[in-house]
């Protein structure tokens, strides 16, 4: 199994340094989504006190021509701190900051979807939506290859590792555990976890979280899920097919309501929703991917517990439909309901934004309507 050479360095002197007390400082580590849209990139700057909220925390730049986000002449990008969490990595009082991203002249850079996100978010705001998202990953040696995997073949077929117990099922439980309980540590609405379909596929959820919560708090998952993968020495994929053939793919189902579809008799609400999706597919197609489909499209198939990418389907219990209406939604005639559509490596705030867009707002039509005008 290929792992990575930082991860065979002593961890016991490492703690030796670590346990050092570090006075009246604080480390604040700054996150942000570079311009691929998918990575995120990180540096850490000491404050000489312990900020409480988000507004205590200075405004900070970096090189954008070294993470796909500007040229070399005009290098300079804003860090505008957005969310603030416990640092599970150096502990309290240390802190993890998640931040927009502007460019020279403070406008969003092409990748910080939050602004718009939460623009829209707040026009809402007295419907409460609610979301709950699950993201889907699979673990990799540094050599790609599926942790666990044979190195010359493949494991048995699909059936005894959804939910597995037992070494020749689950296969990286450590990495689970310890993102877990990270997260718990960081304040992450993290509130569950299992093992998926395909051997070295696993799942955690995050939610239920109110409007920019949501993305705020799945980006900080991912973000603390990469850092544990770095201590085990290997990688986490978010791929949404990261390996062809008879396997699962890896998607962000998202679960979405509002205080109208909690409430007695709120399943007609859920449906009229269903409805204006279903006259709206290719736009969140197009929003529920970073390439604008093209991955999701080597997920999206019809197999294999997807819907097929070109045509909308809505059904109760149906793990093969576009929207699942979980069976206790329909027998209780309120709740919440399922997008299966999202891939692994979608963008939380987009997919986020688009619902409540087409569900709350009743926009119509291919393109997002402006609202800045």
């Amino acid at each position: 199994m290929a792992t990575s050479a930082s991860s065979k360095l002593n961890k016991a002197v490492k703690q030796q340094y670590m346990d050092l007390p570090q006075g009246d400082m604080v480390q604040a580590m700054y996150i942000w989504i570079d311009g691929s849209g998918e990575g995120l990139r990180c540096k850490t700057r000491t404050l000489d006190f312990e900020p409480k909220t988000i507004e205590d925390l200075p405004e900070w730049n970096f090189d954008g021509s070294s993470t796909y986000q500007s040229e070399g002449s005009n290098s300079d990008m804003f860090l505008i701190p957005a969310a603030m969490f416990r640092d599970p990595f150096r502990k309290d009082p240390n802190k993890l900051v998640l931040c927009e991203v502007l460019k020279y002249n403070r406008k969003p850079a092409e990748t910080n979807l939050r602004k718009t996100c939460k623009q829209i978010m707040s026009m809402v705001e007295n419907n409460h939506p609610w979301f709950g998202m699950e993201q889907e990953y699979t673990l990799l040696g540094t050599d790609s290859h599926p942790f666990g995997w044979p190195s010359n073949g493949f494991p048995g077929p699909q059936g005894p590792y959804y939910c597995g117990v037992g070494a020749d099922k689950a296969y990286g439980r450590d990495i689970v555990e310890a993102h877990y309980r990270a997260c718990l540590y960081a304040g992450v609405k993290i509130c569950g976890t299992n093992a998926e379909v395909m051997p070295a596929q696993w799942e955690f959820q995050v939610g239920p979280c109110e409007g920019i919560n949501m993305g705020d708090h799945l980006w900080i998952a991912r973000f603390i899920l990469h850092r544990v993968c770095e201590d085990f020495g290997v990688i986490v994929s978010f791929d949404p097919k990261p390996i062809s053939g008879n396997w699962n793919g890896a998607g962000c189902h998202t679960n979405f309501s509002t205080k109208g579809m909690r409430e007695d008799g709120g399943l007609k609400i859920i449906e009229e929703a269903i409805e204006r999706l279903a006259k709206r597919h290719r736009y969140h197609i197009r929003a529920y991917d970073p390439k604008g489909g093209l991955d999701n499209a080597r997920r999206l198939t019809g197999y294999h517990e997807t819907s097929s990418i070109d045509e909308f389907s809505a059904g109760v219990a149906n793990r093969g439909a576009s929207i699942r209406i979980p069976r206790s939604v329909g027998q209780d005639k309120k709740g919440y309901f399922e997008d299966r559509r999202p891939s692994a490596n979608c963008d939380p705030y987009i997919v986020t934004e688009a619902l409540v867009r087409t569900c709350l707002l009743k926009e119509e039509g291919e393109e997002p309507t402006d609202y800045s005008k």
